[in-house]
């Protein structure tokens, strides 16, 4: 899987480096000052790239913890998010990443300890209040976990603060590493959903909804908190009938007595990322639907965007109470 490894100066002998090093014994290894100067050149092919990214192990020096964007969260408390990695396994055509960074290797920041000390401040500055920190912004929580070991570390963090909250947000089918642990109160594990034709179509090497329904009731019935986040919603002309279906799979394998939350949120682009990303997939019917630019976003027209939340939310109250929806008003 990974052919190819750049290693900041100063990693090589670091445990979590090394411990990749063992699973890929046949990787080439590269030494580089800094992550940015394989990540950030201009003139790379994100698309060629994507075919057979690189992994980059890098120490992440500032910007650990930072304020969720207004509208992301579940309600109350206040609302961080952080990235142990940029750039995702999966290639999801709507996905703004792809729009964001030039490159489209893998960045895992090896310095977890520095992620939870910043936390940690955080939590210190809180006062007691509680606090949710959401993984899963700028890659997918769960996808690389058999490599990086992220949840596996950070799951014994969370589980000695009572005060912190963590939302491990996925579309992936890799839960055996929570399965194999007692559940945790404070964390939820929030899956990604669109209606399958839908998904066959924009979210490449993503797994089936069949199967992150099923990975998702595996979780539940073992006692953790699961979430559903529909985000974003994409319109098809046939949108009422494949979001019910999905609704009706999703919410006919769950217990919804038990369910955490639930998210929607619309499909937006920043104008510049939508951009980079139509010169990326020219042929992609997805950029040339009903979108206008209003407010530098790129967005289904006011009216479709408004019609399908409208919709979906009506469907989703047909199976979950008012105070466990919480719509998203800055999906991107």
């Amino acid at each position: 899987m990974i052919d190819l490894i750049y290693v900041e100066e100063g990693l090589e002998r670091h445990p979590r480096a090394q411990a990749i090093g063992r699973r890929f014994p046949g990787a080439t290894w590269v030494p580089c000052a800094r992550y940015t100067e394989v990540f950030n050149p201009k003139a790379q092919n994100f698309r060629l790239q994507k075919r057979r990214p690189a992994l980059i192990l890098a120490r992440k020096h500032e910007g650990l913890v930072l304020e969720a964007p207004a509208g992301y969260g579940l309600g109350g408390g206040e609302n961080y998010y952080f990235s142990h990695m940029l750039n995702c396994l999966y290639d999801c055509r709507y996905c703004f990443l792809q729009g964001m960074y030039r490159s489209a290797h893998y960045v895992l920041f090896v310095n977890f300890e520095t992620f939870e000390q910043a936390m940690d401040d955080a939590l210190v500055r809180a006062g007691g209040r509680e606090l949710w920190f959401f993984s899963g912004y700028d890659c997918d929580s769960l996808a690389l976990e058999p490599v990086s070991g992220f949840a596996a570390h950070f799951l014994a963090f969370f589980a000695s603060r009572a005060q912190a909250r963590l939302e491990l947000r996925t579309k992936s089918t890799q839960v055996r590493v929570l399965l194999e642990r007692e559940p945790l109160d404070n964390v939820v594990v929030a899956f990604s959903f669109t209606p399958e034709p839908v998904s066959r179509a924009l979210e490449h090497r993503v797994p089936p909804v069949a199967k992150r329904i099923a990975a998702m009731a595996r979780l539940q019935c073992s006692g953790w908190r699961v979430g559903v986040r529909l985000d974003p919603l994409i319109y098809t002309p046939d949108y009422r009938d494949a979001y019910r279906r999905l609704l009706a799979d999703v919410f006919g394998a769950l217990d919804l007595e038990a369910l955490h939350s639930v998210s929607l949120g619309g499909f937006r682009l920043p104008r510049r990322y939508y951009k980079t990303i139509q010169r990326l997939y020219p042929e992609e019917p997805l950029f040339a639907g009903p979108l206008e630019l209003c407010g530098g976003m790129v967005s289904y027209v006011s009216e479709l965007e408004q019609e399908l939340s409208r919709f979906c939310t009506r469907e989703l109250l047909r199976y979950i109470p008012q105070e466990r929806l919480f719509p998203c008003s800055e999906a991107a």
